[in-house]
């Protein structure tokens, strides 16, 4: 299942304030780019997520904010530095760009 236009519209639309944002397709999904620096991923079910490194990762967790995670038939689960967007911010433009910006400061 690929990402739907309507998401891809909106997740582009939600962190225009950032400037410079570039996005590529992959594995169904969406990455978004800022200044050629990932910060963010759009999954084909439209749910997005942050990347944390670092001690940013301690604030989403703390925020709430739960870790990607998969698991492959047969192996342990993997756990990936990407996190799901706080709520407030998925309709809140100047929440989500101010929230991408403190995930970029940490990359």
């Amino acid at each position: 299942m690929a990402v739907g236009r309507a998401d891809f519209d909106h997740a582009v639309e939600l962190f225009l304030g950032l400037g410079d944002i570039t996005t590529r397709k992959m594995m169904g999904g969406l990455c978004l780019y800022h200044a050629g620096t990932i910060f963010a991923i759009l999954m084909s079910d439209g749910s997005l997520w942050l990347k944390g490194a670092g001690e940013m990762a301690d604030v989403l967790e703390a925020e709430g904010c739960t870790r990607w995670t998969y698991q492959r038939e047969g192996k342990a689960p993997t756990q990936m530095p990407y996190w799901s967007m706080p709520d407030a911010a998925l309709d809140d433009p100047d929440l989500a760009c101010d929230w991408a910006r403190r995930a970029l400061a940490h990359l």
